[in-house]
């Protein structure tokens, strides 16, 4: 098992483009063509429906959302609706559970872990709440998580809001959850955050729950070109 999780940086990244990476990614982890991986990235405005997803979530016609900028994309992960967009931090690790014996519901613990740690050291206390997934500041949720194992290898993973606009949450029952209010590091400081820096700390705090080293690669290194990834 290599000591090392590779840490790749994309930028921001359509939800099509990033499905297409996360699927290759889990095929060659399966092959052992490729060591675990850590995605972190951004998407454009976009909701996601997770496999529990059901049409009161999304409220208004598909086609109002589009009016908004904002498109509504299929997805495979667990879960329910959600939305990404610029300014939040998006963590796809494509790693395989088999040599910690992790199942499901105990990656989803650790994930939570990670983000609670990293939450930490940038200033803004986090939970979780008993029969709820994702990571709570003040009863506002900040961290969204919804994840797919298939042959024990992961996809998809979690988000936290960092600096993104918060409007578009309103728009949606987020996660399935009628009246949850949803809430934004820079919301609870007060000002902007370094995004950059916290996706580091992030990094780090998902390297050191899984006891490796992080090491920064990029995704011509792992052969995600133009064509599977939408960044050189």
């Amino acid at each position: 098992m290599s000591a090392e999780v590779l840490v790749v940086r994309c930028g921001l990244v359509a939800y099509e483009e990033a499905l297409v990476a996360q699927r290759w990614l889990h095929a060659a982890r399966l092959e052992g063509v490729v060591p675990d991986v850590l995605l972190l990235l951004e998407h454009p405005p976009v909701y996601t429906r997770g496999r529990r997803s059901d049409d009161g979530e999304l409220p208004m016609a598909r086609e109002w959302y589009a009016m908004q900028g904002i498109e509504v994309a299929e997805t495979d992960r667990g879960g329910r609706v959600t939305y990404h967009g610029p300014g939040q931090l998006v963590a796809y690790p494509i790693v395989s559970l088999r040599p910690y014996d992790d199942d499901v519901h105990e990656y989803v613990r650790r994930l939570e872990r990670v983000a609670i740690g990293a939450l930490a050291e940038h200033g803004v206390g986090a939970t979780t709440i008993q029969g709820l997934t994702g990571v709570w500041t003040n009863e506002r949720k900040i961290g969204s998580i919804g994840v797919h194992v298939s042959r024990g290898v992961t996809t998809h993973g979690l988000a936290v809001n960092v600096n993104n606009d918060l409007q578009p949450f309103e728009w949606i029952v987020p996660c399935g959850i009628e009246g949850c209010r949803v809430t934004s590091l820079s919301r609870e400081l007060g000002a902007k955050q370094d995004l950059d820096a916290f996706a580091e700390t992030l990094a780090e705090r998902f390297a050191a729950i899984y006891e490796r080293e992080p090491a920064a690669a990029t995704p011509a290194e792992l052969g995600l070109d133009s064509a599977r990834l939408g960044v050189a």
